[in-house]
């Protein structure tokens, strides 16, 4: 695992889009509304965020297989939350 520059801004754009989800997700838990958020929106984005990890690991990218191993688990929590939550 070799941290050049690159992979330096690769793991800092990751870790801000992935933890862009946190505002998110604890308003849901705190709240239990999940009235605004979308149910296909967010499987899809969790089944992208699959499709990315796996392209990280095909590919060696510490930055995607960071980023998407933690998107992968937002995701589908805020997904839980909805089908939990929804009325």
């Amino acid at each position: 695992m070799e941290f050049n520059a690159v992979e330096i801004l690769g793991l800092f754009a990751a870790a801000c889009t992935t933890f862009g989800f946190i505002p998110q997700m604890r308003k849901t838990w705190l709240t239990k509304d999940v009235s605004s958020l979308s149910l296909p929106m967010y499987v899809v984005i969790w089944l992208g965020t699959i499709l990315w990890l796996i392209y990280g690991f095909l590919t060696d990218s510490t930055a995607v297989i960071l980023a998407n191993v933690v998107a992968v688990v937002f995701t589908f929590s805020l997904v839980v939350a909805i089908l939990k939550y929804r009325k």
